[in-house]
């Protein structure tokens, strides 16, 4: 049945929160009040690492969000600009990524997606500049912050050439995926020579990244696109299948080569730790433009499930971290700095990776509240922080080699709203996670985390309800952004658009 949902703004205080919380009987660690300045965890500085010789000076993070609106030779546009000026003034120390870096052009997930190349070097390198700059103006230049650039290939969501049709090159046939993003013939597998080759865009689009002036590079390993896709390669033949040495053979390959070629910059990995099977709007609740709650897709065929990483293959809609935690020792291994952890995909089970009030127009409705999904999220992210921290120290027989373990980063805090910092400082204090992560709540407040800090409280007005309009504008073609809250998205053209697409789908 749809789950009744006690909205956040609801809730009036920490105390009536952690008491939703326990009525859910799920876990979220909770502090009564935000912590300013040097009392709150957030504040610290990561003590025992540099990335680039830089310190990561307090514990924000701005994830990698992508807004459809570069130009189509993958050059940044004004609005590019912008929102990488916005994250400057975030005051977060860690920009993970920016956005997603195309290694290619035919790797892109849609026609306007930044391309890591030569060609854009200069122009990729203005706009980290113009964060840096947008940084210091706000915060002053005692610091600056550690910014990264996402390397990807989007796979099975490729639409390199026309926002609404897929191209998808994948690692492997999907029984339940196939179909739904237009996959029909076995030469849309990636064969073994070409991702061969793939590697080599990698390792190119890594010296570029370099050369304009990156801290990092993550080789992203998440939300189903392509090298996420292939740590689920159970059936997979050849050298990037099967095993879990193959399976994860283009990370190894990729940092291999990166170093091969004499480039010195840093490396992070996001990664999905966990995946579901995909979910579907229940047809029997559903009515048109009107999906009802999010159930799996039928998949007693596929059983035991193996189209999936850190799934439990018996009954994939719970997780299995056993190899969530070699890949994570792998991480180690290969002296990946940083570490950032996500879940499913927001293409098939949107859920568990981005839990949200609201969906988006292609999604279904809550099929949990969607508490349920932040506590999911934070606990996996505990699991595998606490697994690095016992294999650091030697413990259960471990090993490690390559430095010390990877600095986590949690993901999934956006829906907390009002009591996001309440429940990220106590997390960091507790050990749930050693930095936090904010995605669409940047796009409608980027100040959260300097007015946590320096204010102790929120603007109530810039919060993010997770109405989920950053993802149906993309759906629909349209640039993505917080058209109910950011000022300058409400004014554009595309905003009155988007209210038309939605009420069309109101019966």
């Amino acid at each position: 049945m749809p789950v009744k949902l006690i909205r956040i703004p609801s809730l009036k205080s920490a105390a009536e929160f952690q008491a939703q919380v326990a009525g859910l009987e799920i876990q979220l660690p909770c502090d009564p009040s935000i912590l300013t300045e040097v009392e709150s965890p957030l504040s610290r500085e990561v003590s025992d690492v540099r990335i680039n010789g830089k310190t990561l000076f307090n514990r924000w993070v701005v994830h990698p969000m992508e807004g459809w609106d570069a130009d189509t030779k993958g050059r940044p546009t004004e609005d590019v600009h912008r929102r990488w000026q916005r994250f400057g003034e975030s005051g977060a120390c860690l920009i993970f990524g920016g956005e997603a870096m195309a290694v290619r052009a035919d790797g892109r997930a849609n026609p306007n997606q930044l391309i890591l190349s030569s060609a854009n070097a200069s122009e990729l390198a203005r706009l980290r500049e113009g964060l840096v700059k947008a940084h210091h103006n706000r915060h002053g230049s005692s610091q600056t912050p550690v910014i990264g650039f996402q390397l990807t290939h989007s796979g099975r969501f490729c639409r390199p050439n026309d926002k609404k049709r897929f191209e998808p090159r994948v690692g492997f046939r999907h029984p339940l995926l196939d179909a739904r993003f237009g996959v029909t013939q076995d030469d849309q597998v990636f064969t073994d020579n070409e991702l061969d080759d793939l590697i080599g865009d990698f390792v190119r689009a890594a010296r570029v990244a370099w050369d304009a002036g990156a801290d990092f590079v993550d080789i992203k390993h998440c939300h189903g696109y392509l090298l996420h896709e292939l740590l689920g390669a159970h059936h997979r033949p050849g050298r990037y299948g099967g095993s879990f040495e193959n399976r994860t053979r283009m990370l190894r390959e990729i940092a291999a080569g990166i170093r091969a070629d004499g480039n010195p910059i840093e490396l992070g990995v996001r990664l999905s730790a966990f995946d579901f099977v995909p979910f579907v709007p229940d047809p029997a609740q559903s009515q048109p433009g009107r999906p009802g709650p999010g159930i799996p897709a039928p998949h007693s065929d596929c059983l035991p499930y193996r189209y999936a990483f850190g799934v439990r293959e018996d009954h994939p809609i719970d997780y299995d971290l056993a190899e969530p935690c070699q890949f994570v020792d792998l991480c180690a291994s290969l002296g990946i700095k940083l570490l950032n952890l996500s879940a499913g995909s927001p293409y098939y089970n949107p859920h568990i990776q981005r839990p949200a009030a609201y969906p988006p127009s292609d999604g279904y409705q809550p099929p949990e509240d969607p508490l349920v999904g932040v506590a999911r999220q934070l606990k996996a992210t505990r699991f595998l922080r606490q697994h690095l921290q016992r294999t650091d120290d030697g413990a259960d027989g471990g090993r490690r080699t390559g430095g010390p373990p990877p600095v986590v980063i949690g993901t999934g805090y956006s829906y907390l709203q009002e009591f996001l910092p309440h429940v990220a400082q106590a997390a960091v204090r507790e050990g749930w996670t050693d930095m936090v992560g904010l995605g669409r709540m940047i796009l409608s407040y980027p100040e959260l985390p300097s007015d946590s800090l320096k204010k102790g409280s929120l603007a109530t007005r810039l919060i993010c309800r997770t109405f989920s309009d950053c993802t149906t504008a993309p759906r629909n073609g349209l640039p993505s952004g917080c058209y109910p809250l950011d000022e300058a998205y409400k004014r554009r053209p595309e905003a009155k658009l988007l209210r038309d697409l939605k009420r069309a789908s109101i019966p």
